[in-house]
């Protein structure tokens, strides 16, 4: 009964970061914020992320198998990256050289952490590469959180700081593949909050 009410809690706190990922990547929100407010909403989220993998873990380690607990330690690792980058994006006084190393590199590894951790639970559901279950709710999150994390990582390529004028490659691609890629973690968090009582759904989330 525990690991099946840690589902609840689980997609309550990544819905609640990918919310705030959503909300900072918004095109309206990010072209006329503070950018100072957006930097610190995404800070927030990524803390939300963090404490929903690190209970994703948590259950992992109590009721799952191997693949689950790669999938969950590997979607850890990259939370934390994405406190790293988005506490380091908060600061004005980075070269950029320093933004490169200390912001667009620890994104980037969050990235695919992210995009491998999907791919693993992926696996541990289906018992091989690939499968297709319709109208199965584990699926629709592991496929939820797959198209994510590729928007995630698309989201790290454009937001490559380019060194001759310290501009983002294409903030705008940014902005918009970080809102996408939230948005399906948003969905698969909502969607897993309703398996409390029912059974319980290991892909991991984000």
């Amino acid at each position: 009964m525990l690991l099946r009410r840690l589902d609840w809690w689980i997609g309550l706190l990544f819905a609640i970061g990918s919310a705030g990922f959503a909300l900072g990547a918004f095109p309206y929100v990010a072209a006329r914020a503070d950018p100072t407010a957006v930097g610190i909403t995404f800070f927030v989220g990524s803390i939300f992320f963090t404490c929903a993998a690190g209970l994703q873990l948590a259950q992992a380690v109590m009721g799952g198998g191997w693949l689950d607990r790669l999938a969950t330690a590997v979607q850890f690792a990259g939370t934390l990256f994405f406190n790293w980058t988005t506490l380091a994006g908060l600061n004005d006084a980075l070269d950029t050289e320093e933004q490169v190393h200390r912001v667009w590199a620890p994104d980037a590894v969050g990235s695919i952490c992210f995009l491998v951790a999907s791919y693993v639970a992926i696996v541990a559901l289906c018992g091989r590469p690939w499968c297709r279950r319709r109208g199965d709710t584990p699926w629709r999150i592991a496929m939820l959180n797959m198209v994510g994390s590729v928007f995630f990582g698309i989201s790290a390529i454009t937001s490559f700081i380019l060194p001759e004028t310290g501009e983002v490659l294409n903030a705008d691609a940014t902005n918009a593949t970080t809102f996408l890629g939230a948005a399906c973690f948003l969905a698969g968090g909502v969607l897993l909050m309703p398996r409390l009582g029912r059974a319980r759904a290991l892909p991991a989330v984000g």
